[in-house]
């Protein structure tokens, strides 16, 4: 049996693996909350943010006077250590957790000092030299480390969800000029509408996701306001003099994120507003993430039955009981990602509702879902760009077919012979599988010259200005 060291809270004694970093608060959440069987050690970004928080602490303790030298040395050396990742195992608590987050912090401050006091030549669990409260939550509370790192670590993973996006828009930008001039019917509605571009189709996909990049830049600053300082609810009580702003300064050097001390900390600490802005954003990300991915199937759909305007790269095989069907699974497992993340966005709603007076409880489950869905986005725009967009090609021939065959063409001849004629005749070419072109000579309505003139250049359709 492994060795185990003895180590007490306000419940009494509890032992634990000499080997672990973690201690006594971190084993009680561990007991407490074995709910999704996955840890925070997890989410990397958190644990990179929380080590950045501490750090920050640490060194404005040491600069107002509060914190030892060579303890504050050993801390900073040992958030580093956390920060690049090499103690993720250590944390080890639920991402999802009662207490507002407080298992987390102190998994963190645990790992922090354990990992100091060997930097200090100790033992593991030796916190008369350095203590996982006294020393590495110095001047701290859960209530501002936890958001204050849950900002820095959205802003991390956000910063990666833009770039996976701008990936996703150079793919649809690709596909966009190499299909500017396959001519094809638009729809409305899922009827024929009036023609245009498959480049057009897919420089408007490129455009949404341009779109929704941008509204991600625009909330990022609004995680860049902090209650770091504001200890337990924004009082500051137990914080020194100047540590606020100091923390705050440090932190933004550290992570090389410019962040700024919130002018009211009581307000800041229990406000949770930012995390639904970002999830409100993050789902509109995944809307229309998802409509694009609907686009993509049905303009696949068949290959002979269907649309089958353009082919999807080929994954897998796509039945066990039909031979040769290929699905769409691409962009079937994107839909999936916006559907968890129009999820996530009703969960964090519901998490920031319920906060009571000084403190909202939930963030644990609000990080989590954040997290995640910034993930899961990621993840669906890389697999989307490289694994479906970039192999997509156009069924050329066919499209234009059915462009010069569709009853679409009609409505370019409304303002020639006026609403009531052009639907007589969308009718008549419908009800007698003719042509528009066929209809307007056969009733006189126009010589086959003067509907060349119009509908000969199928381009100036789509075109009309040039």
């Amino acid at each position: 049996m492994s060795a185990m060291r003895l180590e007490h809270d306000l419940l009494g004694d509890f032992e634990i693996p000499q080997v672990a970093y973690w201690g006594v608060h971190t084993a009680r959440a561990a007991q407490n909350f074995p709910i999704s069987g996955i840890p925070i050690g997890h989410y990397r970004s958190l644990i990179r943010a929380l080590a950045m928080v501490k750090q920050a602490a640490a060194e404005a303790n040491l600069t107002v006077g509060a914190l030892d030298p060579q303890i504050c040395e050993a801390i900073v050396k040992a958030c580093h250590e956390v920060a690049e990742g090499q103690f993720d195992s250590q944390f080890i608590v639920d991402a999802i957790q009662g207490g507002a987050g407080t298992s987390t912090n102190m998994n963190a401050n645990e790992v922090i000092a354990n990992r100091a006091l060997e930097h200090l030549g100790r033992e593991r669990g030796d916190y008369e030299y350095c203590h996982p409260l006294n020393h590495v939550n110095m001047s701290q509370s859960t209530n501002d480390v936890y958001p204050t790192a849950l900002k820095v670590a959205l802003i991390l993973e956000l910063r990666e969800l833009i770039r996976a996006m701008a990936h996703l828009r150079e793919a649809f930008e690709g596909k966009a000029s190499e299909f500017k001039d396959v001519i094809k019917m638009g729809r409305t509605q899922l009827q024929d509408a009036v023609p245009m571009t498959l480049g057009m189709e897919f420089a408007s996909f490129a455009r949404m996701t341009m779109e929704d990049d941008q509204r991600l830049r625009e909330v990022i600053p609004l995680l860049s306001e902090i209650n770091l300082g504001g200890t337990a609810i924004g009082t500051q009580l137990n914080a020194p003099m100047g540590y606020a702003k100091l923390a705050c300064e440090n932190l933004s050097r550290i992570s090389g994120i410019d962040f700024v001390v919130a002018e009211d900390m009581v307000e800041a600490t229990q406000d949770a507003g930012v995390f639904v802005t970002v999830s409100g954003v993050l789902k509109r990300v995944a809307v229309k993430l998802s409509k694009t991915s609907h686009d993509l199937r049905l303009l696949s759909s068949g290959p002979r039955a269907g649309l089958g305007e353009i082919n999807l790269p080929a994954r897998q095989a796509g039945s066990s009981i039909m031979p040769g069907k290929v699905n769409p699974v691409i962009p079937e497992v994107v839909n999936q990602i916006a559907f968890a993340v129009i999820g996530y966005d009703m969960t964090i709603t519901m998490a920031a509702e319920s906060g009571q007076l000084q403190l909202n409880a939930f963030e644990p489950i609000m990080c989590r879902a954040l997290m995640m869905g910034i993930t899961q986005l990621r993840q669906g725009c890389i697999v989307l760009a490289d694994h479906c967009v970039s192999g997509i090609t156009a069924n050329t021939e066919k499209l234009r077919r059915d462009v010069e065959n569709s009853i679409g063409l009609v409505t370019a001849l409304s303002p020639r012979l006026g609403y009531e004629n052009a639907t007589a005749v969308a009718q008549k070419a419908q009800s007698e599988g003719k042509t528009v072109r066929q209809v307007v000579v056969e009733v006189a309505l126009m010589t086959e010259t003067e509907f060349d003139a119009i509908l000969g250049d199928v381009e100036k359709l789509v075109r009309p200005n040039g």
